[in-house]
């Protein structure tokens, strides 16, 4: 088990409070929470059924539109952003009120989902009382869903007035769109107007909370050799050819960079050959070459997962070493291209954790402790983090995002809504 989360699960279970008895505004909170939990249910299942994958910008837009409608029943002020063309994004949704009461908050979620049209997981469906078949039901609609059940009942208690909140639902998360100074631009403006950001990305437990995740970047590396007859690599005139020299750098990747903790880099598409094709859109690739003929050419793209930017310079510094120290009559170059930052676990973060436990405690849902950051991955907090500070995987709970095989536990979301608003509230009540 890494130091880091050692130190992070010893430091929340040092924060754990004693139960304190809920106020009777509190108690009124979570009634709203049990009354409206059945509709809760219906609306998760109505937006899960509607198409929203990342490319399919009408079906982000329905979804948005669904959500929009439920904001301005509760008197939020809604935006929907429409993105450039060139982007071949939707948009985001943005509701908001405003105010100058307690902490001001930023809640995140998103509207898309990793299932396009030509998925054949499409529909919300029971596998029993409690557990529901449903792509983007757990990552993340089942997280939106909590966000606006919990302003809801807010809402209903009249708890919202003075108070300035924006819930932030991107349409893009799941393939964001380029260049992140476009794409998440809104986002980072409401961060800089905001003291608090909580992330409602899929749950890792119901008794864990996100206080830093890695974040991401990916990595390009071109080589060229020397087309030539085989019986010649090796000597001075042929030298050893681009796939030599790519697994030359890949091993040395593996041996020289390799073991920083929470540092990890992947090789996810290798290419090489006489001539090479790969389509960027796709992630789909060709390769023509014959034994006999030495490689003239080799491609390998990857990602990068860093906890600071710190962490990620000095690996590509390593890189860049490595790649420019090639073998006879071969070149390489490596590029990289930012994606998500780091979200560290800075003091403020910690503390939010410890609110967000006093509140379970309260509950009698029991502690709440930090997940470890090397088995997150990237989201949308990461770009907020510097701003402000933040929680993330306040989301539901399920088994399998991302794949077929994605599940929602219904049962969890009325508790995990309770737990939403008791903090949203004491947050804006400061």
């Amino acid at each position: 088990m890494k130091k880091h989360y050692i130190f992070l699960c010893l430091l929340a279970l040092s924060l754990n409070g004693f139960s304190q008895k809920l106020s009777k505004t509190e108690k009124n909170i979570i009634a709203s929470v049990e009354r409206n939990n059945a509709e809760a249910k219906q609306f998760l299942e109505k937006v899960v059924n509607i198409n929203s994958g990342t490319l399919n910008v009408e079906g982000v837009k329905e979804v948005g539109i669904v959500f929009k409608d439920a904001f301005d029943a509760i008197n939020f002020k809604t935006n929907w952003i429409e993105m450039p063309a060139e982007l071949n994004r939707a948009g985001h949704l943005f509701a908001e009120t405003s105010g100058k009461k307690g902490k001001k908050l930023l809640l995140i979620g998103h509207l898309d989902t990793v299932f396009e049209k030509d998925s054949p997981f499409q529909k919300f469906e029971m596998i029993n009382d409690s557990v529901a078949h449903a792509p983007g039901g757990n990552d993340m609609k089942g997280g939106n869903v909590i966000i606006l059940y919990a302003l809801k009942a807010l809402h209903d208690n009249g708890l919202l007035k003075n108070a300035q909140i924006i819930a932030a639902f991107t349409g893009d998360e799941e393939s964001t769109g380029k260049p992140l100074t476009i794409s998440r631009k809104d986002l980072v403006v409401a961060a800089k107007e905001s003291d608090i950001a909580l992330g409602f990305e899929t749950s890792t437990g119901f008794n864990y909370a996100t206080v830093a995740r890695r974040g991401s970047s990916s990595w390009e590396v071109e080589v060229t050799g020397k087309r030539a007859h085989s019986s010649g690599i090796f000597n001075e005139t042929t030298g050893a050819g681009a796939i030599f020299e790519m697994s030359r750098i890949l091993n040395s990747f593996y041996e020289d960079v390799k073991g920083a903790e929470y540092l990890t880099f992947n090789p996810g598409v290798l290419l090489g050959g006489t001539f090479i094709d790969y389509d960027t859109k796709t992630g789909k690739g060709s390769a023509f070459g014959k034994t006999n003929v030495v490689a003239q050419t080799a491609l390998v793209k990857g990602g990068l997962r860093f906890m600071s930017e710190e962490q990620k310079e000095n690996a590509r510094n390593k890189m860049r070493e490595i790649v420019a120290n090639n073998l006879p009559n071969t070149s390489a170059t490596i590029s990289f291209e930012d994606s998500y930052p780091a979200m560290g676990p800075k003091a403020g973060n910690l503390n939010l954790l410890k609110q967000l436990n006093q509140v379970s405690l309260d509950l009698n849902q029991g502690e709440v402790i930090a997940y470890d950051p090397g088995k997150r991955g990237a989201a949308d907090t990461s770009f907020v983090a510097a701003y402000v500070d933040a929680l993330d995987g306040l989301g539901t709970m399920g088994t399998g995002a991302h794949t077929p095989e994605e599940t929602v536990n219904l049962n969890t979301i009325e508790e995990l809504t309770k737990r939403t608003a008791i903090l949203i509230y004491r947050l804006i009540h400061q």
